[in-house]
């Protein structure tokens, strides 16, 4: 059985607690792999090499650390398939949704190419008698970033790679379920030139968890995972005098509306609902149909295209729409959901909880399950699923759909189709969501816009990635000149270059 390590001043590095956790095959059930957790004095010591190691980073120019990012990128896409390979054996993606991770990272990559031009400070001259101003973004010191199991490849990416082209070192805490692609990543980025311990990957569970807590050396505290874990995250790092961007749960609602093309929306909430066995923050659990005539019409195009669904191991091939969940208890917990949604009154049109592939019987496999005239008092509707179950919840018009949205706990995505702009706008400007999607079922945005949830989606003020991650990784620092000398003679007649 393969032991992994921990990735440590720019090595692959064996841990010493003793202490290891399983990491499974989801598709057959099978323990692949131990990963070692670390204690508190290994993680102590990283963050004491990362420390020294940030200074001299902080100290090269932005132009040479965006160069780092460039060859970063190279090397991603060169490695593209060796990486979603990764992610597919410990996640369970499908390749070419795997490869989607491993994209959607790069492309936050590829906006720290252009690092320069975001960590540009500001300059007023006169602000005063004789008086000039301005204001200089500078590095933090040494960040963490906490990452989840369901995207292996980005999200580590969204951390890392704003973080360290600021001019922090970082350490990353990957899940435990799911370490390999940030191994992996770790080794890459240091043959594209980032200098040795500016990134410690230190595998662990809750005790490296509250150690990056409580270490004063971390400046700054970014997680995503479930709401009540960055709700403590957020709490503690706050307490610490830490900065902290903490990403929670969802409960993503589509409102489909009378005029909206039935194909298209039945075809968004396929892949929306659906993709990834549902394990995404941002996967529409909620469809919300106005009026009963709407909500039969759905329900009869939704049907036949979840009964087609084909779910299996990503080595079963690309047409395969999705492969099991991450752990024998994740499959245990939808199973027990949907029973619950059976036994508090809802229709199950599709019941996926019997589901079994045949050579694959101890895999963490999930049927796809449908309900119809789910209620919001309900479990099914109050949890998050995390699963490939998709619940329907019939409204009269827009306003009580609209309101359903409005009174949930969770502010993370949402989506609406129409074909009416008014409607549109209308909803856009009064959900209180944080990202939205009119006729665009999953509503990430690009990588040089920010992503980030509003209510308990998020803990922090500022969002993931582009601008606000600039600002999250870096401090203001503003000076106000005065100089009394006069002005000096003499010329410098040769033009330098910048090193």
């Amino acid at each position: 059985m393969q032991e992994l390590t921990h990735y440590i001043n720019g090595e692959m590095v064996k841990g010493t607690s003793g202490r290891f956790t399983d990491v499974y095959n989801p598709a057959t059930g099978e323990v692949q792999a131990k990963v070692p957790l670390a204690t508190v004095e290994e993680l102590n010591k990283a963050i004491a090499d990362a420390a020294e190691a940030q200074v001299a980073w902080a100290a090269t120019n932005p132009q040479r650390r965006a160069r780092v990012m460039m060859k970063f990128g190279a090397l991603i896409n060169e490695h593209m398939e060796e990486l979603a390979e990764l992610v597919s054996r410990e996640h369970g993606k499908t390749i070419p949704d795997a490869k989607g991770d491993v994209q959607r990272g790069l492309e936050v990559v590829e906006v720290c190419m252009g690092a320069p031009s975001l960590l540009k400070g500001e300059y007023m001259d006169d602000g005063g008698p004789g008086i000039d101003l301005y204001a200089m973004r500078q590095a933090l010191g040494v960040v963490a970033g906490i990452t989840p199991f369901n995207f292996p490849a980005m999200i580590p990416l969204w951390k890392m790679a704003p973080a360290i082209v600021c001019g922090n070192a970082m350490i990353l805490k990957p899940s435990e379920r799911c370490p390999s692609t940030s191994l992996r990543l770790a080794e890459l980025l240091t043959e594209a030139g980032l200098p040795k311990g500016v990134l410690q990957v230190v595998n662990g569970d809750k005790e490296v968890v509250d150690g990056i807590l409580d270490n004063e050396t971390i400046q700054a505290v970014g997680f995503v995972g479930s709401t009540p874990i960055a709700q403590y995250i957020y709490g503690r790092a706050a307490t610490n005098g830490k900065r902290a961007q903490c990403f929670g749960g969802a409960k993503n609602h589509m409102i489909i509306m009378p005029d909206a093309d039935m194909d298209k929306a039945a075809d968004a909430l396929i892949g929306a609902g659906y993709g990834a066995a549902g394990e995404r923050c941002m996967a529409i659990s909620v469809a919300v149909p106005v009026g009963q005539e709407t909500a039969d019409k759905l329900i009869e195009k939704l049907v036949p295209r979840v009964e087609a669904l084909k779910v299996g191991p990503y080595t079963a091939g690309d047409d395969v729409d999705y492969g099991p969940v991450i752990t024998a208890a994740s499959k245990e917990r939808i199973n027990k959901l949907i029973t619950s949604g059976v036994e508090q009154g809802a229709d199950l049109v599709i019941d996926g909880r019997d589901f079994s592939l045949q050579g694959y019987e101890n895999g963490f496999f999930c049927g796809p399950s449908l309900f119809d005239n789910v209620t919001p008092d309900m479990d099914i509707y109050k949890e998050e699923i995390f699963g490939p179950v998709l619940s329907t919840v019939r409204t009269s018009n827009y306003e009580e759909a609209l309101d359903l949205i409005m009174t949930n706990n969770y502010g993370n995505g949402t989506a609406i189709y129409t074909a009416d702009g008014d409607t549109a706008r209308d909803f856009a400007h009064r959900v209180n969501v944080g990202m939205v999607g009119i006729n665009f079922p999953i509503p990430v945005p690009l990588s040089y816009f920010s992503f980030g949830g509003w209510k308990k989606s998020a803990f922090g003020d500022l969002n993931q990635y582009g601008p606000d991650a600039f600002k999250f990784y870096t401090k203001t620092k503003t000076v106000t000149a005065r100089w009394f000398s006069g002005i000096k003679d003499g010329a410098a007649l040769n033009f330098k270059a910048m090193d």
